[in-house]
């Protein structure tokens, strides 16, 4: 008895007699049906001969088909099977609103809310009875306001994305929209790029570990090639990235094979040779003499607002940095939390899923720490990771952040369909893509429209969040106006659910908070290592 799990090989075989019979009275269908035996013929004595695959071997031509259900498994359940909620890791309603907002389609609801409001976690805003009247949605925060330069921010900016990372189209596009929009286009660890520099929209030039754009042959720091770029007017304010939420602690390295001459030219990196990132800066290796790179970047940036990046790990290495910022009398001009939630091109599994503080914890932490040192008011905090509304950013507010910035929430305004294929180069949309025949089907012009209407129609909406809150601005917004359920019957507001640090009270060395109680003699200022 024939095996069953042999029979489509059995059944190109037999194609193929059949065929070149039928080719004499049928010579087109003969001929079809001989060339499809042949193929599934040879494909099925392929299948059996070789060793590395044993399901191949024991069901030849219609394992296949399970290979190839496998590779479209994901597009058939983001468009078929997967409900509007399910976050992966942005639900589609998420995407929709983007998609809404970045074309200037209106994102009313008919009907209702869809979210189940007595869920445990469900979080809202309460509202006054006597809203105010705000004229202008352009919210502005002020950072590095005692510097010969300081910069008037939006409250929404981009996040750090490479040029190499994005396309040339997609780095484009963001920046005409800044520019357009008023907004600031943080440049990514992979340097200015010829593409962030077109259209002088406004810049936070990232410093990482590999100095890309202002290194020496060696890799190291080269303040002169650092001090001519970071002089210029495009470039508002320097971010030194100590890490990134998506895989903190983890460098990184760009094949030779994909170092092209436009990212050798913005790296200044030899072409074709691997481009490396660090795990860590070399400028630096204590908390004080991180604190003295950041006043060397800030004097020869012609004074210039300078800032930090980090995803929050051990806690006792940021009071280590605080503790700096007391024993120095150097303060950044602000500190950019990435939340472990945010995203990276490619990341190991194990990084994105279990490594880094998400944004919430990592963001209180920070700001606690400043306020207890009584240093909230000269350093600005920025957030990152997974906002896409103009609640998350008016929640990251009310605890504690000045401005926010988005990454995927702009590549999603681009056309990004979160397609997840940004590693392979074969980003559908041009989006992630280095390949000239993807990217350029990325349209700058219009896409660039959609970036600028993205982030003016979000917030009109924070506009309109803010004023039913009967405020002025965002940075009104505090813990008390956000509430969350904590069970079926009782609801909290932010204030009264965590732990917040008095004003200077940490120098009194009396703080209540379970962090600082058992961390913060842990901590020292020239050493991020631990006092045991």
């Amino acid at each position: 008895m024939v095996d069953i799990r042999y029979l489509p090989y059995l059944g190109f075989l037999a194609a193929v007699p059949v065929g070149a019979a039928l080719g004499f009275a049928l010579p087109f269908w003969g001929g079809a049906v001989l060339a499809l035996g042949l193929a599934g013929a040879a494909i099925g004595t392929y299948d059996i001969l070789q060793r590395k695959r044993a399901v191949l071997r024991n069901y030849p031509v219609l394992a296949r088909m399970r290979f190839f259900l496998e590779s479209i498994r994901p597009e058939i359940r983001q468009y078929f099977l997967e409900s509007d909620h399910d976050e992966v890791p942005f639900s589609r309603e998420q995407r929709a609103l983007v998609y809404r907002r970045a074309k200037n389609i209106k994102g009313l609801r008919p009907f209702g809310t869809l979210k189940n409001q007595q869920a445990v976690g469900h979080e809202w805003i309460n509202h006054s009875m006597l809203p105010s009247h705000i004229e202008s949605a352009d919210f502005r925060v002020t950072f590095g306001a005692g510097r010969a330069r300081p910069y008037s921010a939006s409250v929404l900016n981009i996040s750090g994305m490479s040029f190499g990372a994005l396309s040339p189209n997609a780095v484009e596009a963001l920046n005409i929209g800044a520019a357009r929009g008023g907004f600031a286009q943080t440049t990514g660890e992979g340097a200015i790029s010829r593409f962030h520099a077109a259209h002088g929209g406004d810049l936070v030039w990232q410093i990482g570990s590999g100095y890309f754009g202002c290194r020496d042959a060696a890799g190291r720091f080269d303040p002169e090639a650092f001090a001519e770029k970071a002089t210029g007017d495009q470039v508002k304010m320097i971010e030194i990235k100590l890490s990134q939420g998506a895989k903190p602690g983890h460098g990184g390295i760009l094949p030779g094979a994909k170092v092209t001459n436009l990212i050798a030219e913005a790296r200044g990196v030899p072409l074709g040779v691997d481009c490396i990132s660090p795990t860590k800066h070399s400028a630096f290796t204590s908390p004080i003499e991180m604190l003295e790179f950041v006043a060397r970047l800030r004097d020869l940036s012609g004074d210039k607002p300078v800032g930090l990046k980090l995803c929050v790990g051990h806690p006792w290495e940021v009071f280590a940095m605080a503790k700096a910022m007391i024993d120095t009398g150097i303060q950044p001009d602000f500190i950019t939390v990435d939340g472990s939630e945010g995203g990276t091109g490619a990341a190991p599994a194990e990084f994105a899923d279990h490594l880094g503080a998400p944004l919430r914890e990592g963001l209180m932490l920070v700001h606690n720490t400043l306020v207890g040192l009584g240093l909230r008011e000269a350093t600005r905090i920025v957030v990152a990771g997974k906002l896409i509304s103009a609640f998350d950013i008016a929640r990251a507010c009310a605890l504690g952040a000045d401005t926010c910035n988005m990454a995927r929430g702009f590549m999603f305004a681009l056309g990004c369909i979160q397609a997840q294929t940004c590693h392979t180069g074969n980003c559908p949309t041009g989006v992630t893509a280095q390949n000239p025949r993807r990217y350029k089907a990325l349209d700058v012009p219009d896409k660039a429209t959609r970036v600028t209407n993205f982030h003016a129609n979000t917030l009109a909406t924070l506009k309109e969040t803010i004023e039913a809150c009967g405020l002025n601005h965002p940075a009104d917004l505090a813990p008390e106006h956000l509430m969350m359920r904590i069970n079926s019957r009782e609801v909290r507001s932010a204030q009264s659910q965590y732990d917040w640090v008095r004003p200077g009270e940490l120098l009194d060395h009396n703080v209540p908070h379970p962090a600082f109680a058992k961390f913060w003699d842990m901590a020292r200022a020239d050493s991020f290592a631990p006092v045991r």
